[in-house]
């Protein structure tokens, strides 16, 4: 880590932004490093556009490469757009070059990859950042108690009740008949279980979290990294298929990336709820509690990210999310690329 005289040696009036990136930019080493400096050097970085949602702590990975300098270690001049549209939206603008790439969770971009988006995906970040709780006055204190239930969610197309979905199958209970999913502000999904118009919620965090430290009687019961999912990856980095086509050492660049900002983020959470916490009004603290769920040292490529792919595809076709025709195996195959062999 940089210490003060670090900051002091390369300027002292720098920014908290420009140290950092020094920081990242001193950590190179090895012939990859090398040329990175060489790239920088001869002024060639590759201008990216990058798409993310500001407001996901879970893809923090992406702050943490521009302000640390990974991305530009790696050739890159990174421009970040926050996106707060449909993931159709979003898939569409990377498949159409207005983005070169864009970050977000596995179980909101199976079902529209499904519809032929020209998007690769190529790496990942991390596992976790979606959960399933209880309220223990309405009796909900295991997958089993949810019959004749209530869930609430913020979103009805959202990861939490496509992945929870699947959950409830393997518990024996089926998604559409034994339970109900009823939409609420995310910030009003708390006083949705006490006033009694839901019995359970499914959200992901910090705005879990924070319910949680407002609701008493929440208690959880599964997250996305429960029983057999807890080695399986959650957020992924898609790309352009143009690019991979055209430019994958770009592609590749992208992908080492966000790797290796993800082992940062394993290594120093403190220091990456410090560099996420401009784009978020939630306190630091709060921030790394929320880090600390999250398994950022498992971040699959290639074909361990295939495999993954398929997995959850044939997750999702269990609970109707994806069409009865789709072949799972084929269809990993088509949206994933190994831009790093």
């Amino acid at each position: 880590m940089f210490t003060s005289d670090d900051r002091t040696r390369f300027n002292p009036g720098w920014s908290r932004r420009q140290w950092l990136r020094a920081a990242g930019l001193a950590g190179v080493v090895g012939a990859a490093g090398v040329a990175g400096r060489n790239v920088r050097a001869a002024g060639k970085l590759r201008d990216i556009k990058l798409a993310w949602n500001a407001g996901a702590v879970c893809l923090s990975a992406v702050p943490v490469a521009l302000e640390r300098g990974i991305f530009e270690k790696n050739g890159l001049n990174v421009e970040l757009v926050n996106f707060a549209g449909s993931t159709d939206q979003l898939l569409e603008s990377i498949a159409t070059s207005k983005a070169d790439a864009g970050v977000g969770m596995v179980h909101r971009w199976i079902k529209p990859l499904e519809s032929g988006f020209d998007v690769k995906l190529v790496s990942s970040s991390h596992g976790g950042c979606t959960r399933l709780v209880g309220y223990a006055p309405a009796g909900v204190t295991s997958l089993a108690k949810l019959k004749g239930k209530t869930i609430a969610v913020s979103d009805l197309n959202s990861p939490g009740k496509n992945f929870f979905s699947v959950l409830l199958v393997k518990a024996g209970l089926d998604p559409e008949k034994d339970v109900s999913w009823r939409q609420f502000p995310a910030d009003m999904l708390g006083l949705a279980v006490e006033k009694g118009e839901a019995h359970a919620i499914a959200d992901g965090d910090p705005n879990l979290f924070l319910v949680e430290r407002r609701t008493k009687g929440l208690v959880e019961l599964a997250t996305n990294l429960s029983g057999e999912y807890a080695n399986k990856t959650c957020c992924v980095l898609g790309v352009s298929g143009k690019l991979v086509r055209n430019d994958k050492p770009t592609a590749a660049a992208l992908a080492r990336s966000i790797t290796e900002a993800s082992d940062f983020i394993a290594n120093y959470p403190n220091e990456t709820a410090k560099i996420y916490s401009p784009y978020s009004k939630v306190p630091v603290e709060d921030l790394r509690a929320v880090l600390g769920t999250l398994t950022h040292r498992n971040h699959p490529s290639g074909n361990d990210l295939k495999k993954e792919i398929e997995f959850y595809a044939r997750d999702f076709k269990l609970v109707g999310v994806l069409k009865p025709s789709t072949d799972p195996a084929r269809f990993a195959e088509y949206v994933y690329a190994d831009v790093l062999a």
